[in-house]
């Protein structure tokens, strides 16, 4: 398979808009984890703990958000003016940062969800241990395959 390296220019325009382009499902996210707080049963039907773990999850997706926003304000706040293959590296590394607490924080909500639908520990953690498999594969296996076959 053929590359074609990329400018730096081109390649800081590639890694923001792969940044702007998660920002809009994070923010969704967040919302729909801080409106749950406020439902009747979220109160009745989670125990303290697993409120906890809501909480939690509210935390992971919000390092996960700063760390997807923080290219936007590296670049305006240190080179607004110019590219560097320093910025497209940092960008770069936050931008993988932020996997690992989406996936987190996605899997302890969907716990919290599962928990309440199927009225199950056993079966919110087998949900949710599943659904980190799914982010395991094809966040982190899959890349690396790809990546050792080239």
């Amino acid at each position: 398979m053929e590359r074609q390296e990329l400018s730096l220019n081109e390649a800081a325009t590639h890694v923001l808009e792969e940044c702007r382009t998660v920002v809009p499902g994070m923010q969704a996210l967040f919302g729909f984890q801080l409106i749950a707080v406020f439902s009747a049963t979220f109160e009745q039907q989670l125990s303290p703990a697993e409120r906890v773990l809501h909480l939690a999850a509210i935390v992971l997706v919000t390092i996960a958000i700063v760390l997807v926003m923080a290219p936007a304000a590296l670049h305006r706040q240190t080179e607004p003016m110019s590219i560097s293959q320093r910025f497209i590296d940092i960008s770069s590394r936050l931008l993988m940062s932020s996997m690992a607490p989406l996936a987190v924080g996605i899997c302890l909500d969907v716990y919290v969800v599962a928990r309440i639908i199927a009225r199950s520990r056993g079966v919110a953690g087998a949900v949710a241990a599943f659904l980190f498999g799914i982010f395991l594969v094809f966040w982190v296996l899959m890349p690396r395959a790809v990546r050792h076959r080239e």
